[in-house]
């Protein structure tokens, strides 16, 4: 589509949005539809944005008449609701092959870190993970593939995607005809985007450093190694 830079969807995504809604409004809740019904249905498309893509939608929809989002809130949620489905159906069908590593499209490190909070919250990580990059993306694969029963899945997933939905779209809206938002809405985005992503990268070097210096052995037999005499040596 000429007069839209698709960059913009991970740079600018305020001007991602505008720039569609210049050509046609109904365009921006087939682009919408598209991007959420792909993220949380496909796997290997975890890298499009989500939850800063929702408040961006909903301070856009607050500036731009045209823009419903009522409509938008809507029309994203059945995105999320049928693309989590598409994705239990994809993981019930391959099975077990989900997990001995022939699929080479299937990150292993998402699918562990996945399946180990699958198993620590239940049904409820269907939920949850909406509010998890990359895990909401493997949830319904991992529900599918470890045999929750469909009706138990989907009532899970409508409540998810709901309230995913509701809450960032709702609070970008409502944000969005704050003056001093609306001006600065990138600058606020970064900051949003830096705050969520801030505590997992320390929480992450954490268990790094424990990793490494847990790994040491004990001083003891470091000195044995060395060829330090032991106490029973000195006798």
């Amino acid at each position: 589509m000429e007069g839209i830079n698709w960059s913009d969807l991970f740079t600018a995504m305020d001007r991602f949005l505008l720039a569609i809604v210049d050509r046609n409004v109904l365009l921006v809740y087939v682009v919408l539809f598209a991007i959420f019904f792909s993220e949380t249905g496909l796997v290997f498309m975890t890298f499009l944005p989500g939850d800063s893509l929702l408040f961006v939608a909903g301070a856009v929809a607050a500036q731009e008449a045209g823009l419903h989002v009522g409509v938008l809130m809507a029309v994203i949620t059945v995105g999320a609701i049928l693309g989590n489905t598409l994705n239990y159906y994809i993981g019930a069908w391959l099975g077990k092959k989900v997990y001995d590593g022939t699929l080479k499209w299937v990150d292993p490190v998402a699918l562990r870190k996945t399946h180990d909070f699958y198993e620590r919250h239940g049904g409820k990580t269907i939920v949850i993970a909406r509010f998890v990059p990359i895990v909401r993306s493997f949830a319904p694969l991992v529900a599918g593939a470890s045999g929750m029963e469909i009706h138990k899945f989907q009532l899970f997933n409508v409540a998810g995607a709901a309230l995913w939905v509701l809450s960032l779209v709702g609070g970008g809206y409502l944000f969005g005809q704050v003056p001093l938002v609306r001006d600065n809405l990138g600058i606020i985005l970064l900051v949003g985007i830096g705050a969520v992503l801030g505590p997992l990268a320390l929480a992450a070097f954490w268990r790094l450093l424990k990793r490494v210096f847990g790994a040491r052995p004990p001083v003891q037999a470091m000195g044995q190694s060395a060829g330090v005499p032991s106490s029973t040596d000195r006798r």
